[in-house]
């Protein structure tokens, strides 16, 4: 990944915002853009100079649009727009999600069809770079004329005004500004509108949360490959031959992670002549569910992919015709339906995971591996809790899943009578790959300790490479603990990506 993201407001992809936002990339405008933007600009400061009507320039908002507001007061406008708007509620967001909606404000400003100053997106921009994040309460948005309220919570801090952290230190926007070394902006014409229209904050939970289901669904393959190897189950279901009857392209290559993963097994080659007919479907039919998440994950990249670099103001600013147009692109519907589809993939990753660890952990279905994989059962417990949490995991994220995007109600007096809940679709699919993250990590941890139990026999080379790495996390359970921090700890190694490097260097890289 490159160590500046410069950003042309048509280029920038789901792993540049990864990079930005939780890896602290630093990011930049282009020439083109600047230029862009200059020229966009002078778009709008010809209309704020002209007695025609213009939508956020000279009108009021919403319903309000009625209302002709004077040449004098225009910038006052754009000030008294984010103060009035930026009343959400409750927590605040995570951190990279605040990171990543500043960048994608900033490239959507870059984008030229704003109408903002250059100014205004270098001190984005200028925000990340050194470290102010304004503080932003993750309830109020309804995800139509986009995420209003929590972008004007974003966009304060740049006027001085609003609170931002610095140096681990929550201040008025001002003080923020001021310690970091930054001026505020007075904001001009259109600019205050052009904050605060878009889907920034349902984009960054889209772009994020692909990252991770990304890595989570590599992670349930493997989670699979050593459920698979310690339940002595076979590999047939999972063969190139069975994959091609039903051609669909997640399916075919879950199926051939989990081989990769199996290769060089002499547990699964111990038992290639057993009188066993068929597995359980966790086991079985991995593939095919795994795989259904995958194939829904490319549909949600292909939609974010698109809106990162998507124009979502309103008015918008068509430069080759000169004119500023009133139209509907801050909608939030395609990134909320994506949202709602990125939860439901990764809950039926979390779903069958569980099962797996069920299986695992019940004598009645391991195939004779210890009661809970407890070494001394009765005195410990061993796995059986953890598959309690799982279980709460899993059936909390069957009620996250219920989708948002099929909710509306009506706003500003009717002028906004359909809109997306796109931010509660990011809120609760947030939590949904938290929470699988955590089911799948305790199969991995329960899969681990399972195997060792079918020593001196080995697993597949990608499947000891995984337990070795998780051994890295968490030692073997020979008398009982807590396990809360184990799970922990393989559940972020899921989502930095670690596991899957570490796999990778032994088996090569995954489908």
């Amino acid at each position: 990944m490159v160590e500046t993201k410069v950003l042309n407001g048509d280029d920038l992809e789901i792993d540049h915002v990864w990079a930005v936002a939780v890896e602290r990339v630093s990011a930049e405008l282009s020439d083109s853009a600047r230029a862009r933007m200059r020229a966009s600009r002078q778009v709008v400061e010809t209309a704020a100079a002209s007695p025609s009507r213009t939508y956020g320039v000279n009108t009021g908002f919403g319903r309000l649009v009625t209302k002709t507001i004077p040449p004098e007061l225009a910038d006052e406008l754009q000030i008294r727009l984010l103060r009035s708007h930026a009343c959400g509620v409750g927590d605040p967001y995570p951190d990279e999600i605040v990171r990543a909606a500043l960048l994608l404000r900033a490239n959507a400003l870059a984008t030229g069809h704003s109408g903002t100053r250059v100014e205004v997106a270098e001190l984005l921009l200028e925000c990340l770079a050194r470290g102010v994040l304004p503080r932003v309460p993750s309830r109020g948005s309804v995800g139509a004329s986009g995420d209003l309220a929590p972008l004007a919570h974003l966009a304060l801090p740049l006027i001085g005004e609003g609170e931002a952290w610095f140096d681990g230190e929550l201040l008025p926007g001002g003080e923020a500004l001021a310690r970091a070394g930054l001026e505020p902006l007075r904001l001009r014409a259109k600019e205050g509108l052009s904050l605060i229209n878009g889907t920034q904050f349902m984009a960054a939970f889209c772009a994020l949360g692909v990252v991770r289901a990304r890595r989570l669904a590599a992670a349930a393959d493997i989670a699979c490959a050593l459920s698979l190897e310690a339940l002595e189950g076979s590999r047939t279901a999972f063969s190139p031959a069975v994959q091609a009857l039903r051609p669909l392209r997640g399916q075919a290559e879950s199926a051939e992670n989990v081989l990769l993963l199996l290769e060089g097994s002499a547990i699964m080659d111990s038992h290639r002549w057993c009188d066993r007919v068929q597995d359980a479907y966790s086991l079985r039919c991995a593939p095919q569910v795994h795989g259904a998440s995958r194939d829904l994950l490319r549909y949600i990249e292909e939609t974010v992919a698109v809106e990162l670099n998507a124009a979502t103001d309103n008015p918008l600013v068509l430069l080759e015709e000169g004119e500023i147009v009133s139209a509907g692109n801050f909608h939030g519907q395609p990134v909320a339906f994506a949202l709602d589809a990125l939860a439901m993939a990764v809950s039926e990753l979390a779903s069958i995971s569980e099962r797996r660890t069920e299986r695992l952990v019940n004598p009645s279905l391991s195939d004779g591996l210890p009661a809970f994989l407890a070494a001394d059962g009765g005195l410990n417990s061993g796995f059986m809790i953890p598959q309690y949490v799982a279980a709460a995991l899993v059936s909390e994220n069957k009620a996250l899943a219920h989708p948002a995007s099929v909710d509306s109600i009506p706003t500003s007096a009717g002028q906004e009578d359909h809109v997306s809940m796109g931010n509660a679709a990011g809120l609760k699919a947030w939590q949904v790959v938290g929470n699988a993250e955590r089911a799948v990590a305790i199969e991995l941890l329960a899969g681990s300790q399972a195997v060792e139990f079918l020593a001196p026999l080995a697993p597949g080379h990608g499947s000891e490479a995984a337990r070795r790495f998780v051994r890295t996390l968490s030692a073997r359970v020979v008398e009982d603990r807590p396990l809360s921090r184990d799970i922990e700890s393989v559940a972020a190694a899921i989502r930095d990506g670690s596991l899957l490097a570490a796999v990778e260097t032994e088996v090569g890289v995954f489908r």
